[in-house]
């Protein structure tokens, strides 16, 4: 009976340690120094490529999948949303796009370079806000998948996201985004 007991204690032990484990390694929580977005929507598209549609008549920036090509690549479009202080006025959104070419290849706990060609991973970002119009430049940093399986994705992104005025070239601002990224099919 006491050896049953001590079995018993052991496996408890054993799966909450294993449990624990488990979620350290899923990256549940933020870092320090992480950004603080919110993830409100994230789609990964197995078969497809990015479309960046402009419109300077409106000054409107617009990433979205285009799924009805025969050669797609698995891309991931988000959008994240910050809040950084109380009061109005200094909310803004951001939607990221990554073509990850064939996801399957990526390993995981590998830093990947973000940005435009030859980065392995080809991205692009549009920020909404209660500021001057911006348009796209780049998009520079890395990303990391945490997990990968049939029909989702789980990373962490580390970039900084630039960006130019639509009436003044001389006018340039820059965005931060680091924090964990998901997505499903």
């Amino acid at each position: 009976m006491r050896f049953a007991f001590s079995c018993l204690t052991l496996s408890r032990l054993t799966t909450s340690s294993l449990t624990i484990l488990s979620l350290v390694g899923c990256d549940l929580f933020p870092r320090p120094g992480d950004t603080s977005g919110v993830q409100h929507a994230a789609k990964w598209y197995p078969h497809g490529r990015i479309v960046v549609d402009t419109d300077p008549r409106y000054t409107i920036v617009r990433l979205r999948a285009d799924t009805a090509v025969p050669d797609g690549h698995d891309v991931l479009v988000a959008r994240f949303d910050f809040d950084p202080a109380p009061g109005v006025g200094d909310e803004y959104s951001i939607a990221l796009a990554l073509d990850f070419g064939i996801a399957r290849d990526l390993r995981t706990n590998t830093p990947y370079r973000l940005g435009s060609p030859p980065a392995r991973i080809p991205a692009w970002a549009t920020v909404t806000c209660l500021c001057r119009p911006l348009k796209p430049d780049s998009v520079r940093g890395t990303y990391v998948l945490s997990s990968g399986g049939m029909a989702q994705l789980t990373g962490r992104i580390d970039a900084t996201l630039y960006f130019t005025a639509w009436a003044d070239t001389a006018v340039h601002a820059t965005y931060r985004l680091r924090q964990r990224i998901y997505a499903v099919k």
